[in-house]
């Protein structure tokens, strides 16, 4: 019976995102750790490899695919009340001991991990997200910075049909996928998961990368939303947590911060779920920091009305939400407050229509 680091090499491509070294080594720069390569070997992520001094990354599959509200991804200022059609892949170059995706995330480090992907091309994943009136196509659920040239791919065939896309990602960035991805990608979510770099050393990454890659998504035009999941006794400090509204408000004050609850999974079965008062303090430290919209997530209905988007200018609620429900949106279609006017940065205007049927789709094949 194939392992599924050998079914996996069958769904692979030359890759775009390295340099050739010595010695038939190369040099990765699909992420933040710019993996040396040598000839016969695997990058952290376990799924871009070596072969003979070229570098081969996965191509022609998914793991899942559901639509789901784009609330859920979570974007806020990006087509409220739209479904986004999210597709996923296996492996990440990070291990982070509460991984919601593990399954998929760590499928070729932990043996209790998924099995399943199905063969699938860019032009039947746009065809999807059309029947399902998403007009949003994401790369998500494990790590799409790895498996960049194939989130290319697929979003080479969204853009020709008109859809926006989407990155959900840990910001291990390099400017050189930045740059490959920019022509591509329309949203991006970056999970600020610490300030504290001991603490990404424990996750398998570095802070540098992922906050010099915040920087640069914003400078680059990216639409830019930041989740921080606020973990009790990991990064759940005053301290800590203003650090983070402070970086975020020296790069712009009009970034979406999203403050989320954990709960125990995977190997983190140690601290509480987060309580709906410790996400009420991070987004008051948010919005003390300057920035202009906080939000606090998982929690439906208790966090004190930090689910809704309120004008800067004049206070009005404009967008009112209950979990990843949009109760009302009152965002004019110029993207401003229909009250005083003030502009809200965001990604407002699309052609929305119904979905053709309310269930979920999910594609899950062995």
């Amino acid at each position: 019976m194939k392992t599924l680091a050998s079914q996996l090499a069958e769904n692979t491509r030359v890759a775009d995102l390295y340099r050739p070294l010595d010695r038939n080594r190369v040099e990765c720069f699909a992420c933040g750790h710019r993996c040396p390569i040598a000839s016969g070997f695997q990058g952290v992520c376990k799924v871009r490899y070596n072969r003979e001094g070229t570098l081969y990354a996965p191509y022609g599959y998914v793991n899942a695919v559901h639509c789901d509200p784009i609330e859920k991804k979570p974007f806020f200022h990006a087509l409220p009340g739209s479904r986004a059609l999210s597709f996923g892949m296996l492996g990440c170059d990070l291990h982070c001991g509460y991984c919601q995706n593990w399954i998929s995330s760590q499928a070729l480090r932990d043996v209790r991990s998924s099995l399943d992907f199905a063969c699938i091309t860019p032009r039947e994943l746009a065809e999807q997200a059309l029947q399902y009136r998403a007009p949003t196509l994401v790369s998500t659920y494990n790590e799409p910075l790895i498996t960049a040239e194939w989130a290319v791919a697929v979003f080479r065939e969204a853009k020709a049909a008109g859809l926006t896309t989407g990155f959900v990602s840990n910001g291990n960035a390099t400017p050189e996928v930045l740059e490959y991805l920019r022509p591509w990608v329309d949203l991006y979510k970056v999970d600020l998961k610490s300030f504290d770099d001991r603490r990404y050393h424990e996750l398998g990454g570095r802070i540098g990368p992922i906050l010099e890659s915040i920087r640069r998504i914003h400078q680059m035009g990216f639409w830019l939303e930041v989740v921080t999941l606020v973990v009790p006794g990991f990064n759940d400090s005053d301290s800590e947590l203003r650090q983070m509204a402070a970086f975020l408000a020296s790069i712009s004050c009009d970034i979406p911060w999203h403050v989320t609850a954990f709960h125990k999974d995977y190997k983190m079965t140690g601290p509480d779920d987060t309580p709906p008062e410790t996400l009420i303090r991070a987004a008051e430290i948010g919005r003390s920091a300057g920035l202009r919209f906080v939000y606090a997530g998982n929690l439906p209905g208790d966090t004190g009305g930090y689910e809704n988007t309120f004008c800067p200018g004049c206070g009005a609620a404009l967008i009112e939400r209950y979990g990843f429900r949009v109760l009302r949106n009152r965002i004019s279609d110029s993207g401003g407050c229909p009250d005083c006017g003030t502009p809200i940065p965001g990604v407002w205007n699309a052609r929305i229509s119904p979905p053709v049927e309310p269930d979920l789709l999910h594609i899950r094949c062995g």
